[in-house]
């Protein structure tokens, strides 16, 4: 689940003649601040191979970005400011996007294979780019997908998110699209958020129009609850949408599978099962009907590995549903019914509708925000009367909500590849038993009352006399 982020500019920037790239009805480039996208290496890996490393980088969502004039005026400083952008072609020819400053203004930093948000001013949201520029266009079908997180700075009502996004490779790279993903454009989910400044190039001035498409969110979370919900849409890749039409695309509330809300509270959490004090993996895998890319996706299983040990999603244990850990078509029909939960799932073609998404391929979206003005209560709080099934997500209450701008994730060891090649269990296997010593020949080793060896040295073999005596021979 996400809300609409609103354009965030860069502080503290001095007004300074800009050049644009050109000047037609497009989203156009800036130079005032060079692009320089924070390298991040990930990992694909097969059952026979292991693991190969790939080169990436991140690139900060262009609705983050700084739009400005060439003159160096902010173009939407809180909405469009309609004198520079009194329609969506002037708009276009007037404001450039420009390049981020990702540590010092927005708290994004890459170490290797780790991704950090700290979110500071108001958060950020990133995609990972392949070498050739582009957004890795991952495919997961038949396939798990890990990292490592860790969420031990992420109070209350802060969302650290990791997710995949039906959004077009290239950001939607046109001729009215001069940005594309080297600026984080293109972006699309299943709210179909109608906050995108640019939407295909086109200048979103009046907020008329939404921005659908697939998504999966692996996860969602903070140090006190967590949440893996796949949302189907009945349209492919990026779609634009306007008005009401917006709100009958896709399912905006998904199938969600929170340990928390399923019935187990001391499963995840700080000194839990899943001890968020301290970094974790989460694998997610996406199990077919015939074990093929190209099946019918049929389960989504969650595996944690903390300190070496492998860790089984928990079960529900709530009345009227089973005692499962996975997500299937099944439970979220189920779902829907004993929780009451809005039956949109299946309306958009449920899990076989997320597998034909997923085949295509999605975007890798990583993001922190907070919803300080309510609670994120979908999340990690209360939604309804506290003895109605479900309806207790999380820990949080009003009194837990507070502004902490040093709240923080890490992602890292980002892998994709081939059910369960991407982790293993570190932990050294246990001491075997001390073994008893053998009998030496001639010796006894069996009887009534005979409490000493009874395996005998080799060659030997114990041999039955009688009930009180058996004997190495």
């Amino acid at each position: 689940m996400h809300v609409s982020l609103v354009a965030i500019h860069e502080l503290g920037i001095q007004k300074a003649a800009l050049s644009l790239a050109s000047l037609v009805a497009s989203q156009q480039i800036g130079t005032f601040t060079p692009e320089v996208h924070p390298p991040v290496s990930f990992q694909t890996c097969t059952t026979s191979g292991g693991c190969a490393t790939q080169n990436g980088s991140v690139v900060l969502d262009a609705n983050y970005r700084w739009l400005h004039t060439a003159s160096g005026d902010t173009c939407n400083p809180s909405g469009f400011n309609r004198t520079i952008c009194p329609d969506a072609e002037t708009c276009g020819e007037s404001c450039a996007l420009d390049g981020a400053d990702y540590n010092g203004t927005y708290g994004i930093t890459t170490t290797g294979n780790a991704v950090n948000l700290v979110f500071g001013n108001g958060g950020s949201r990133v995609y990972l780019l392949d070498d050739t520029g582009n957004y890795v266009n991952f495919k997961v079908m038949n396939q798990e997908f890990t990292f490592d997180v860790d969420v031990s700075n992420l109070p209350c009502a802060y969302n650290g998110a990791l997710y995949f996004s039906e959004m077009p490779p290239d950001g939607g790279l046109s001729p009215t699209n001069k940005a594309g993903a080297a600026y984080g454009t293109g972006y699309c989910d299943s709210q179909c958020p109608k906050g995108i400044n640019f939407i295909n190039g086109t200048t979103n001035v009046d907020g008329s129009l939404g921005s659908c498409c697939n998504e999966m969110d692996l996860w969602e979370a903070n140090s006190v609850a967590t949440q893996l919900t796949p949302h189907p849409c009945n349209v492919t890749g990026e779609f634009v949408c306007t008005g009401n039409a917006c709100s009958n695309l896709c399912d905006p509330s998904g199938c969600d599978f929170n340990p928390f809300r399923m019935g187990n509270q001391s499963f995840y959490g700080p000194g839990k099962i899943v001890d968020t004090t301290k970094p974790f993996t989460v694998v997610t895998q996406f199990v077919t009907d015939d074990n093929t890319p190209t099946g019918t996706l049929s389960s989504i299983n969650r595996i944690y590995v903390q300190d070496g040990v492998v860790i089984q999603n928990s079960k529900t244990t709530l009345p009227g549903l089973p005692a499962a850990n996975a997500l299937t078509q099944d439970f979220c029909t189920d779902k829907e019914t004993v929780l009451h939960d809005a039956a949109s799932f299946n309306t958009f073609g449920g899990m076989a509708q997320m597998g034909t998404s997923l085949a295509r391929g999605a975007v890798l979206v990583m993001s922190l925000w907070d919803d300080l003005s309510g609670g994120m209560t979908w999340l990690d709080g209360s939604t309804g009367d506290s003895s109605t099934p479900g309806a207790v997500r999380g820990p949080c209450t009003s009194a837990d909500v507070v502004l902490t701008p040093t709240a923080a994730v890490t992602f890292s060891n980002i892998k994709v590849g081939d059910l369960n090649s991407t982790f293993e269990s570190t932990v050294p296997p246990a001491t075997p038993p001390p073994q008893s010593p053998s009998q030496v020949q001639w010796g006894q080793c069996g009887g009534v009352f005979y409490s000493g060896p009874t395996t005998c040295a080799s060659p030997y073999k114990c041999v039955y006399s009688n009930p009180y005596y058996s004997q190495c021979l």
